[in-house]
């Protein structure tokens, strides 16, 4: 699972805005969500394709039986029916932007 690691030499601080941009140049609807030390998300599935991306704090992910976590400024996509689970790492809460694309 290939995770899209922050580029700050090319892209600057992964700022929200600059992430969102980023995102949104894609053709994704982009909204930010912020997830407390112990979110858990057990195996599930969507109806669009996603890209979740963190600002701050780290994510583990699960998609597919691969592992990955992510830091600020990391991103991955997850295809529509892909069954994937997620949690909050550490202490830090988590803030995500979560972008879809129907």
């Amino acid at each position: 699972m290939p995770v899209e690691r922050w580029n700050a030499e090319r892209d600057g601080e992964p700022t929200e805005r600059a992430l969102r941009e980023k995102l949104e140049a894609r053709g994704y609807s982009v909204s930010c969500y912020t997830y407390p030390p112990g979110t858990y998300f057990p195996d599930h599935t969507h109806a669009v394709d996603k890209i979740d991306a963190v600002l701050s704090g780290r994510f583990r992910l699960i998609l597919e039986g691969e592992e990955a976590v992510l830091e600020a400024g990391d991103c991955i996509e997850v295809p529509r029916g892909a069954v994937h689970s997620a949690e909050v790492v550490g202490d830090e809460p988590v803030v995500s932007l979560d972008a879809i694309r129907g």
